[in-house]
């Protein structure tokens, strides 16, 4: 028995190793320098609490994070529950149209938004073409031209893990309600939806959570007018080098996200829910 125990720690100590070296002692670093830079102390995350600047950062990134979040899943809720009662060959079709843009880099498909949003772009054209619009909309470059490419990439992840737990759900309760007298909306608002409510509040919290984070979109679609959290850091250690500040706001960000997995834990199975 201790012969077993001990070949699977020897198994797992390299990875251990690289956990550690790769990925604890940076961060640890950063929390060290947030706190010691420029001098010992809490004075950068007083910053929270009393400049307007990061103040107001953070709240650009709640607000568009919640944007996101809200449409990704609306969109995504739709995507999977089409899936769900597709036939097989219809679902493995819409499966690979959903995970075709996992093989595209987010530079690539945030490039492409950008061409298409622009003054001169297809969208605006075809607006003027039809007569709907005089002047080109301000598309980009803007709030509204970084919702619309966050959400596009985050609807992929709200669709498949609401599809995976859509799939967990047994149809024959929507019958059995259905043969009771409900009509489809009440059997789908009363059966189907209740039992879909943890895979929205995981889905929700995981785009929620990887909107916090999100560079590149919101830096080429805002046109540096929207600024949120990871583009301020960048600014902070890049240019301004106040490296103390710019650290804070990535530790900030870490506990936020590690708070939003522990509340989340409290309410569904995470593992089960992402299929661990």
């Amino acid at each position: 028995m201790r012969s077993a125990g001990r070949s699977y720690w020897l198994l797992i100590l390299p990875a251990v190793l690289m956990l550690a070296v790769l990925y604890l002692v940076p961060l640890a670093d950063v929390l060290l320098t947030s706190v010691t830079d420029p001098k010992p102390g809490l004075g950068n995350y007083g910053l929270l609490f009393t400049s307007a600047s990061v103040q107001k950062t953070l709240l650009n990134t709640l607000r568009i994070a919640a944007l996101t979040t809200f449409f990704a899943l609306l969109l995504g809720y739709v995507v999977a529950y089409a899936m769900r009662a597709a036939a097989t060959r219809r679902q493995r079709i819409m499966l690979f149209c959903v995970l075709l843009p996992f093989w595209i880099s987010v530079l690539v498909r945030s490039f492409a938004w950008l061409t298409l949003l622009r003054g001169e772009g297809p969208i605006n054209l075809l607006l003027i073409g039809s007569g709907l619009i005089d002047e080109p909309l301000e598309l980009v470059r803007n709030e509204t031209g970084v919702l619309i490419g966050m959400i596009h990439i985050m609807t992929t992840y709200a669709i498949l893990t609401l599809y995976a737990n859509m799939r967990g759900i047994d149809v024959g309760l929507v019958a059995a309600a259905r043969s009771l007298g409900a009509s489809r909306f009440q059997a789908f608002r009363l059966v189907f939806l209740p039992l879909t409510l943890p895979g929205l509040i995981g889905a929700g919290t995981l785009v929620f959570i990887l909107s916090l984070g999100f560079f590149v979109t919101p830096a080429m679609l805002g046109g540096g007018k929207v600024l949120m959290i990871a583009e301020y850091v960048a600014v902070q250690i890049n240019d301004t080098l106040r490296w103390g500040l710019g650290t804070m706001l990535a530790a900030t960000l870490m506990i936020s996200v590690l708070g939003a997995l522990w509340a989340l834990s409290r309410v569904i199975d995470v593992k089960r829910l992402f299929g661990a």
